[in-house]
């Protein structure tokens, strides 16, 4: 949920740096809107389950690519499309999308329409099922950017763009073969997957979890 120049840590704590600053006692972002109040309490900043083709992983990343220049609830009003163009994500369907695949998802609607996503959403489970095939896994290379210390941010003025792990961590996942990831969407990967928690000290959110 990011582009290189807005992000959900884009120096404002919301998804996409557009949201205004929350109400007291309020949510960071979401408030007034059920799917992005859904999104925030029960995703943004949680530990995502793992599976044995870490699909879920690679559905975040994936969507946060997408989201590239757009709003973050443009996203989430077309997920299950997503979903549903990318066989939800199964990294061993989407692995063998061919060019007739591409240009059947360049023509759904329902989606982002944009052929440089798409090819790096294919590159991307190729690069998935590459790691697999050595043994390694996704998760594991996340994790190793988990802060050592947990920041508990007072404003959206707290909360960065990007981090040195979150460069680190994009210059990894490109020699791994994933594509349209730079630092600052590799820092909003980390918060949407739970490797960062940038819920605000008065959120009630975080205080709800302790």
């Amino acid at each position: 949920m990011t582009t290189e120049t807005t992000s959900s840590g884009s120096g404002t704590g919301d998804p996409d740096g557009t949201d205004p600053a929350p109400t007291a006692g309020g949510r960071c972002f979401g408030d007034g809107d059920p799917l992005y109040e859904a999104y925030h309490d029960t995703e943004w900043g949680v530990a995502v389950t793992d599976s044995p083709d870490e699909r879920e992983l690679f559905e975040r990343l994936a969507l946060e690519a997408f989201q590239s220049g757009l709003s973050w609830i443009t996203i989430l009003r077309k997920r299950e499309a997503f979903r549903a163009a990318f066989a939800d994500f199964d990294p061993v369907v989407v692995a063998a999308y061919d060019e007739a695949d591409v240009e059947r998802l360049m023509g759904d609607a329902g989606i982002v329409r944009n052929r440089a996503k798409i090819d790096a959403t294919i590159a991307d489970a190729r690069a998935l099922l590459a790691m697999h095939e050595r043994g390694e896994r996704l998760r594991d290379v996340l994790e190793r950017y988990r802060p050592a210390q947990v920041r508990v941010p007072s404003s959206f003025a707290d909360v960065p763009g990007t981090t040195p792990d979150s460069a680190a961590l994009a210059k990894d996942l490109k020699k791994l073969g994933f594509r349209f990831i730079g630092p600052t969407t590799a820092y909003a990967a980390m918060q949407a997957v739970g490797i960062v928690d940038d819920h605000l000290a008065t959120c009630p959110t975080r205080l709800a979890r302790g």
